[in-house]
């Protein structure tokens, strides 16, 4: 039996869920990562004692990191363990009460009695709100996720055009919708907020992506045993077990290509490995203009697949515990639609930003010498533009702002704790992973620009080159990129058999 050679560019989890999938199914399949580690995005740096999760800090949808082990003929659980957290968030206001979420009702009920009002209402309309987002969600899971959906017209060959009728919220935004269920003005700040899993904003993306809250209610909220990073060592401990061939510091340059096809990479070093098929886990538009040298012409069609947001991302190491925090935090703005409209719409940086902040100690002591804290702070920014004005001062300005909201929000003397800290901001997050515009969540969740739609994992171009990662369907979050891994390896398995 002759075997297909695929090489994959690039070591993120779309990528490593891409090479799993394929081996599995006697493809002959090398991965190239320019960096010194697999993982992509979900990275890890010690220092100080402390050791910080860079990428990814929240893992859901368990099932499909299930499906991808089961591919292989081997169990999940046998290379990376879950803790559950709870709560699963604790969100703070500047002038109100927190309000923690989470999975038992009897706690999320006495969450409720804070805010003003009825109780039994908030109550009533919460399961209510989850019932609609569980519906988006199994709508979604049918098709678009289960089956791989990769645009509009996909889409419909499978639902049908009833679907857009009215079963499927498209026709608000997921803000419009959320306004219409619940009418406290903190639990429908809270809920807007569950776009932050694709850096989008609420005012844009479209309703049925209210389903996100019930990849926690339903599915729970994890946290992988010993470090986030055990994800990516556990799939290299399966990747090598699997006879996946793993190059680590090779830095691909380019992708070679004859005609209407592809025929391998090259790496900087100068050295070409043939290919029959070529996966890319960089993003779809900087592979076709930095991998291929596409003409403007060619990737000016692709601008609706506009970047996600980026942000700025500060570790810090601190002294002394702050209990007020749980494992997972959100500091709101006191006006979220300016803060959408301002990072959005504008392509500025926010005054008064939503902080997303993970001290990861709550469930993992180690992750930080006794008697300290360690964490992490991200504010949703621009991706990098041209000509924006934006200079490494205004990073370093918004990071004060910060710790000051997280001071006003009764964190108190967060910043004379700190004893060491690390900021990574867009440029970083380009140079690091060679994101499209230093954008962490791939591409922009917005119903006016792409339907919703992430860029396709089959190249419009080339006969034999595909794409996987979160630019590509069904977008970012580390559940809906081993998922896109996974997809794109059976499109490759449908059109291209092993003869």
């Amino acid at each position: 039996m002759q075997t297909s050679k695929v090489s994959i560019i690039g070591a993120g989890l779309g990528g490593l869920s891409a090479a799993i999938s394929l081996r599995a199914a006697g493809y002959e399949v090398d991965v190239f990562e320019k960096n010194a580690q697999i993982g992509g995005k979900l990275n890890v740096m010690e220092m100080d004692g402390f050791t910080f999760d860079l990428g990814p800090s929240i893992f859901t949808l368990p099932q499909f990191f299930e499906q991808l082990f089961a591919r292989a003929g081997k169990k999940m659980e046998d290379y990376v363990q879950l803790d559950a957290v709870t709560p699963h968030w604790r969100n703070f206001f500047e002038h109100k009460e927190t309000i923690d979420l989470y999975q038992e009702s009897d706690l999320m009920k006495s969450e409720l009695s804070k805010l003003p009002g009825d109780p039994d209402k908030h109550w009533q309309e919460l399961q209510d709100f989850l019932q609609y987002g569980r519906d988006q969600y199994e709508i979604v899971n049918s098709g678009y996720f289960d089956k791989g959906l990769d645009n509009l017209w996909e889409f419909i060959r499978h639902y049908g055009f009833s679907l857009l009728g009215g079963k499927i919220d498209y026709r608000n935004t997921m803000s419009e919708s959320i306004h219409q269920r619940l009418t406290d003005p903190q639990l429908r700040t809270i809920f807007e907020y569950f776009i932050k899993y694709v850096g989008s904003s609420a005012l844009d993306s479209p309703g049925y992506m209210n389903l996100m809250p019930i990849i926690q209610f339903d599915y729970g909220l994890w946290y992988v045993r010993g470090g986030m990073y055990n994800l990516a060592k556990g799939l290299g401990k399966l990747m090598e077990e699997m006879g996946v061939k793993v190059h680590l510091n090779a830095d691909v340059a380019a992708i070679e290509k004859e005609g209407k096809k592809v025929s391998g990479i090259r790496l900087a070093d100068g050295s070409v490995h043939a290919s029959d098929i070529v996966v890319s886990n960089m993003e779809v538009i900087p592979t076709y203009k930095n991998l291929l040298h596409e003409t403007e012409k060619f990737t000016k069609k692709l601008e609706k697949f506009a970047p996600a947001c980026s942000g700025i991302v500060l570790h810090l190491g601190t002294n002394k515990k702050f209990p007020q925090l749980a494992h997972h935090n959100f500091f709101y703005s006191e006006n979220q639609h300016k803060h959408f409209d301002t990072v959005f719409h504008k392509h500025q940086i926010p005054e008064d930003p939503t902080l997303y902040v993970v001290a990861p100690t709550r469930t993992d002591p180690s992750k930080a010498p006794e008697g300290c804290d360690n964490i992490k702070i991200l504010p949703h920014i621009p991706p990098l533009q041209d000509g924006s004005g934006i200079t490494h001062e205004d990073y370093v300005a918004l990071k004060d702002r910060c710790i000051d909201k997280m001071e006003r929000c009764g964190i108190t003397a967060l910043r004379e704790s700190i004893v060491t800290e690390d900021l990574l901001t867009p440029l970083d997050i380009e140079r690091m992973y060679r994101s499209n515009q230093g954008s962490i969540y791939g591409v922009v969740t917005d119903w006016k620009k792409n339907h919703g739609f992430k860029a396709p994992k089959t190249s419009s171009k080339y006969q034999n080159l595909y794409f996987t990662g979160g630019s590509t369907n069904p977008g970012g979050g580390m559940p809906m990129v081993i998922l896109s891994g996974q997809n794109c390896a059976d499109r490759i398995i449908k059109r291209h058999p092993i003869s």
